[in-house]
């Protein structure tokens, strides 16, 4: 099977808050890729990669940087496929800069954005699922478990603080 999501990270140093994504794609079986490719040290890479990606089966691409953020701009400039961005902190502006570059995009040339460093890797993930469960219906399905599992428990939270403040 080939990989239908890809995943760019900016610098190696992304890695440990984008976990949390190969492991969402993972607990729901959709095979994905992951490069380190920069927007400004290798731009030659971002083009060429961006460009041949519909060609090699990927549906959905993530790209997570921080600082300029310029990553998720430069590959949705260089495809039609959806891009999906995640801001990522860094110094001095603790990732407001990289969601600021992410959000900003000019008109034509769209990037998703979520919100940024962990979280937003494990929703990006959800994000590029949902684009594909649209012509999944296994994937579709199982994402639906996934949301109904997340009901269950936010109401067995409830249920239990109830129950702790002697309210239930």
């Amino acid at each position: 099977m080939s990989a239908k999501v890809a995943v760019i990270m900016g610098s190696k140093s992304d890695l440990p808050a984008l976990k949390g994504a190969f492991e969402t794609l993972r607990k729901f079986g959709v095979e994905f890729e992951a490069r380190v490719i920069s927007a400004h040290r290798t731009p030659d890479t971002a083009a060429e990669y961006a460009k041949s990606a519909e060609a090699r089966g990927i549906k959905v691409i993530i790209c997570a940087a921080g600082m300029a953020a310029h990553l998720a701009g430069v590959i949705a400039a260089h495809t039609i496929l959806p891009v999906i961005g995640i801001p990522m902190a860094s110094e001095p502006f603790s990732g407001f800069d990289a969601l600021l570059a992410m959000v900003q995009m000019p008109p034509g040339i769209p990037v998703s954005t979520v919100t940024a460093g962990p979280a937003g890797a494990k929703n990006a993930a959800l994000s590029a699922i949902a684009i594909l469960a649209l012509s999944d219906a296994a994937l579709n399905a199982q994402l639906k478990a996934f949301r109904a599992e997340q009901t269950k428990k936010v109401e067995a939270a409830d249920a239990e603080l109830q129950k702790e403040l002697g309210l239930a």
